[in-house]
């Protein structure tokens, strides 16, 4: 797919100005050649560099400093999710250099050693990404403002495949007329609303941001759905069901047993709990520096294992449902959306932000594409839960 960009060439007198590429290092040139990637080559995925800087800045920090270079406007690429699936695969993460490598290893112990995901860090997240502007999300997701990966096996548009994920959930925790379901990290609402008029049940839900409590109390006026900023380590109660979508990936392995017992602690006897996460194969798989400085601040993806080990003793797995795919065909969708918005959004953003959101987006298709990003729902049940559960799709 050919992609635009809202960079102009360089010009005079509204003449272009013909600047020979800068040459590239063959040290990089031989880097992206594992990934079948050429430098102002011809093929969409290949990089175009507008600026011999990009290379200081990919060899001083490598991914942080590629992403900072694109948002500059030092290099652009028509196809970069299909870069990003052909970087992934070929795990150029690993082939970093010199001070570039340094750097990757501090940040893999910073988030190692320390832990970033406390209480007191809790809000941070809300405040840099989901409040980034109500405006930006309502024009780029589904009616329901649905932030997380969509489900496509019968669906043709966005619409349809949120729907469909949101019923899935629903069917799943098998909710019933007058239950009560707690949802972590409730978003804009879209879930609870969901919930309370299609299945009948009584909706608490939290979230860390202040944008998206505003705009989600605004969409459930008149249901039984209370909306709280709130921690989930704040939480009390009792609750016949619990969901958390697409906010698991914030808690942070030094929160997981802290996690799971206070969910433990909230859920009914005989209740049930989905998570809906994104995964990744190994412990060892770091998070992006890029991604964590401009998207997701102190963000961690769990591990199968790492889940699995923290559930021990408190829950039992159900069922384990990975729809990761689906999560790349839903990215290109909010893009689609998002690109087609830009100009009533273009004067409140400005276009740094434009490349920046671009390169969010697409570098997350390609990490779901290259697979090396899972998207999970496990199914989880109290472990004095009596009933059978059956396995819903």
């Amino acid at each position: 797919m050919q992609q635009s960009s809202p960079v102009s060439p360089l010009t005079t007198d509204d003449t272009a100005v013909s600047i020979p590429p800068p040459e590239p290092p063959k040290v990089l040139q031989d880097v992206l050649a594992r990934a079948d990637v050429q430098i102002n080559g011809t093929r969409p995925w290949d990089i175009h560099v507008h600026d011999k800087h990009m290379y200081d800045r990919v060899f001083a920090s490598w991914s942080l400093g590629l992403g900072e270079s694109y948002m500059d406007g030092e290099w652009d690429c028509d196809e970069l999710d299909e870069l990003f699936t052909r970087l992934l695969r070929a795990d150029m993460g690993s082939a970093a250099l010199g001070l570039a490598r340094v750097k990757l290893i501090a940040e893999h112990l910073r988030h190692k050693l320390f832990n970033l995901q406390s209480k007191n860090r809790a809000f941070e997240v809300g405040k840099q990404h989901y409040d980034a502007g109500n405006d930006v999300f309502e024009a780029m997701l589904d009616s329901r403002m649905i932030y997380s990966c969509a489900y496509w096996e019968h669906a043709q548009t966005l619409e349809e495949a949120q729907f469909a994920k949101l019923d899935m959930i629903c069917r799943k925790l098998q909710l019933k007329q007058g239950e009560t379901l707690l949802d972590i990290g409730c978003g804009w609402g879209g879930l609870a609303k969901f919930a309370a008029e299609r299945y009948g049940v009584k909706v608490t839900g939290v979230t860390v941001s202040k944008e998206q409590l505003a705009l989600a109390q605004d969409r459930v006026k008149g249901l039984p759905v209370e909306l709280l900023l709130q921690d989930y380590r704040d939480l009390q109660g009792t609750f016949d069901k619990v969901v958390s979508v697409g906010m698991f990936e914030h808690v942070g392995p030094k929160n997981y047993d802290t996690y799971f017992t206070h969910v433990q602690r909230l859920l009914a006897p005989g209740g049930a709990f989905l998570l809906h996460t994104i995964g990744i194969a190994s412990t060892s798989q770091s998070t992006d520096p890029w991604i964590d400085r401009y998207v997701f601040p102190n963000g961690k993806l769990p591990s199968a294992r790492e889940i699995a080990t923290a559930v021990e003793g408190r829950f039992i797995i159900e069922d384990w449902h990975n729809f990761g795919a689906d999560y790349d065909r839903t990215l290109m969708a909010w893009w689609e959306k998002f690109e087609r918005a830009w100009p009533e959004l273009e004067s409140r953003y400005g276009t740094r932000f434009y490349r920046m959101w671009k390169y969010y987006l697409m570098c997350c298709a390609g990490f779901f594409r290259s697979r090396e990003g899972q998207l999970w729902q496990v199914m989880l049940t109290h472990p004095q839960r009596q009933d059978t559960y059956r396995s819903l799709r």
